[in-house]
């Protein structure tokens, strides 16, 4: 089926299907939210970070953009968006040129920096302010060898500052994921963690209880995307306690990239998730929520 037609089945297909027709083990669905785009460039984001309280947040694009903005809630519920949108500069205050822009993930440090990586040309770049310049992470000698549309879309920061990123494309098809994690001034792959099916990793956060989350998502040829989320205990070079949290149907949502995680003024851990519509108009930019009540 060409590419043309296929898309626009599945941005058809998106908007029919229920938001909440989810089979949840240890999540709650709360609610969806869809952001109208205030211009044509408002969309593609593929990472996402929201703050503590659940009121602000920052995404990045794959145009290279970075939006950072409120998240108005009603109730608890979002219920509103307002951004302002900057383009990420090069290591030279400069412009990013097309091949460069394909930003993938996203991760805040506590004192505000700002980690991105990117695809296609494959790294990590940091930045000390949304509009700031690019500063290098050095590159691990395997994001050379990662697939051109399939390099580093989770991206997170551990309880310990490290960075902690792996790739979504990968060549054999029954082998972990391979996790590297940077710290000190060192790269490292301290442990996999293990492939189930088809779905890949396309975004990651630590919780405020420290675990790991990793949101994967599947594309199920018309049908849409599935998405799902585990959670793990990160101890030193050791990975454990895996838990599936959330596993989605094709086309309960949109294609969800971005992945925050927080605790609310009930005390319950928030997934605040945010779809790629690949400036699509038959997608949509959806924020979408979970619960874990334990």
């Amino acid at each position: 089926m060409p590419h043309r037609i296929r898309v626009a089945l599945i941005g058809l297909l998106l908007a029919a299907l229920p938001a909440n027709s989810v089979t949840a083990q240890s999540a709650e669905y709360i609610s969806s939210y869809t952001w109208s785009a205030p211009t044509p460039r408002t969309g593609g984001f593929s990472a996402l970070e929201v703050s503590g309280d659940g009121q602000e947040f920052t995404a990045i694009s794959d145009l290279g953009l970075i939006a950072t903005g409120q998240l108005h809630r009603t109730n608890g519920l979002i219920s509103g968006v307002t951004a302002s949108q900057f383009k990420l500069k090069n290591t030279e205050n400069g412009k990013l040129s097309t091949f460069n822009s394909d930003a993938e993930g996203l991760a805040i440090r506590a004192d505000g920096r700002i980690y991105v990586s990117f695809e296609r040309y494959h790294r990590i770049w940091t930045y000390n302010r949304p509009d700031g310049p690019a500063a290098w992470i050095p590159r691990q000698p395997d994001f050379a060898t990662m697939d051109v549309n399939g390099g580093m879309e989770a991206l997170a920061i551990g309880p310990d500052g490290a960075l902690y990123t792996m790739a979504e494309g990968s060549s054999n098809l029954t082998a972990p994921f391979t996790v590297y994690r940077y710290r000190n001034g060192t790269w490292t792959t301290p442990f996999s963690i293990r492939r189930i099916g088809t779905f890949l990793p396309v975004g990651a956060d630590f919780g405020p209880d420290g675990k790991l989350y990793l949101l994967e998502r599947k594309l199920r040829s018309i049908f849409g995307f599935e998405t799902r989320v585990r959670r793990f205990t990160v101890s030193g070079d050791a990975i454990s306690d895996e838990v599936t949290l959330l596993t989605t149907p094709a086309g309960t949502h949109d294609n969800l990239e971005g992945l925050s995680v927080w605790r609310d003024a009930q005390g319950d851990i928030r997934l605040t998730m945010v779809s790629d519509n690949n400036l699509n108009a038959l997608q949509r930019t959806e924020f979408v929520e979970y619960r874990i009540k334990e």
